[in-house]
């Protein structure tokens, strides 16, 4: 039990608004020597883990320089942008980006992400063609289309990554396998997502579309019988 200690070194860190950093390599090396391992050997894991887990080290950089784009006006100029075009719409956008998601994902290509994309860029602009087409919009429905925003972005990643044969969910479900004595090998299982990754853009685009259907049938009838009312109150 007392090999656990590391995890209340953490909490502890954590409680008194420690830095972060400092307080976990130190339950680490204190994980380490209470399991009985050399010093030089808990070193050289926290290294070998620090250097197989650098590129998470981007991903950390990108936030604060999304954190500035978004201060300076990115969301705004976003929703402007898509506000210009008029056959914008949010299940059409939606579409849209769920394609391009899922083939980025299929080629391994790191665009998207719900803090990198959909927050700063692809959500207000939606927003933004919702407006433009139907004016205001209900809070309900803004949630509904942060929603099918996220829902995109989970489509493509999910269904598309893994018809890239290098994968790691690939080389995961090669590896599950050949323990079970089935031999399988990484570009079956990349073949065999193919179909898969195209009809959750189909599926995923019929959803986006409906949604489209539904807002218009709820607030371009209102601004009909607006504009009715209007026309029968100047006669």
């Amino acid at each position: 039990m007392i090999k656990l200690i590391g995890i209340l070194i953490i909490i502890v860190g954590f409680v008194l608004k420690l830095d972060i950093l400092a307080i976990v390599v130190f339950a680490g090396i204190v994980t380490g020597m209470v399991a009985g391992i050399p010093f030089n050997n808990v070193v050289e894991t926290l290294g070998k883990a620090f250097v197989e887990n650098r590129y998470m080290s981007l991903f950390i950089i990108s936030l604060p320089v999304i954190g500035l784009l978004e201060r300076y006006g990115l969301r705004e100029r976003a929703a402007f942008i898509i506000s210009k075009i008029k056959s914008a719409t949010v299940g059409k956008l939606t579409s849209i980006y769920l394609i391009l998601r899922t083939l980025a994902a299929m080629f391994s290509l790191r665009l998207g992400g719900h803090v990198q994309f959909i927050r700063p860029l692809i959500f207000p602009m939606a927003e933004g063609a919702a407006k433009n087409r139907y004016g205001n919009i209900e809070e309900d429905d803004l949630e509904a289309i942060k929603g099918l925003q996220a829902a995109a972005e989970n489509y493509g990643n999910f269904f598309g990554q893994n018809c890239f044969v290098a994968a790691g969910g690939v080389l995961l479900i090669v590896g599950v396998m050949k323990e079970l004595n089935y031999t399988v090998e990484a570009l079956d299982v990349a073949k065999a997502s193919i179909p898969i990754a195209l009809i959750i853009m189909l599926v995923g685009t019929i959803q986006f579309l409906y949604f489209d259907k539904k807002f218009d049938r709820k607030y371009l009838l209102k601004l009909n019988k607006s504009k009715d009312f209007f026309k029968n109150d100047t006669n």
